[in-house]
């Protein structure tokens, strides 16, 4: 039994150039997702980590951590992950794609992570990525970083439903669809495709790129 049920994830972040940046508007965005039906929340770093958790479910923690010298910054080393699960996060994300990092390699930070009692939810971007995650013992396989990868780019405009049907239907481990998922019927096709849980964020937690959108896609130049 995983702790992540089928459902919608709702990723809760914002970067610091956005209006809604800090621990507050984070956990409020948690309440509103739990109250709309989202089964678990996806946070980053310790401060919003703890500040998601007052919506009771559960939390998928990551941490960023930027380099100048390395591609991965999802939770890159056993250090990120261990900071994060001290402050509630019972499933922790990490960058399982095979580039170079300043840190553990991804199997060896999967069983580390497994070995603090949390959950693994293991962020791809390929086929062989998401069932090399699965060997290392990960607990769910996301398709988190196609399009954001030299082997996966330039990014679609869609979701990578190939690579998620690809998993789906070679793995026993639960797959999670994330990526661009930004409308409902994207969201079905993604469980129909064999997802166990569907990620979705800033169609529902990043107004600012809302506003954009529909000014981009209905509003007239006059």
């Amino acid at each position: 039994m995983t702790l992540l049920p089928r459902g919608l994830i709702v990723s809760c972040q914002a970067r610091a150039d956005n209006p809604l940046y800090g621990p507050q508007f984070m956990g409020a965005m948690a309440l509103a997702a739990r109250d709309g039906g989202a089964v678990a929340i996806r946070a980053n770093g310790p401060d919003d980590i703890r500040a998601v958790k007052a919506a009771g479910l559960p939390v998928i923690g990551i941490h960023k951590l930027f380099s100048a010298d390395y591609p991965v910054y999802i939770t890159p080393s056993f250090a990120a992950a261990e900071v994060i699960v001290a402050n509630g996060a019972e499933v922790v994300a990490l960058d399982c794609t095979l580039r170079p990092r300043d840190g553990e390699p991804p199997d060896r930070l999967v069983r580390r992570v497994l070995d603090l009692g949390a959950e693994v939810f293991a962020d791809i971007s390929t086929v062989e990525e998401g069932l090399a995650a699965a060997d290392f013992g990960a607990t769910y396989v996301a398709t988190t970083l196609s399009g954001y990868t030299a082997a996966t780019e330039p990014k679609p405009s869609e979701p990578d439903f190939v690579l998620l049907e690809a998993l789906a239907s070679r793995l026993a481990t639960p797959v999670i669809a994330e990526g661009r998922y930004n409308t409902p019927a994207l969201v079905r096709r993604a469980f129909d495709a064999g997802a166990h849980a569907v990620v979705v964020g800033t169609m529902i937690t990043n107004p600012r790129e809302i506003t954009r959108h529909f000014v981009a896609q209905g509003v007239p130049s006059w």
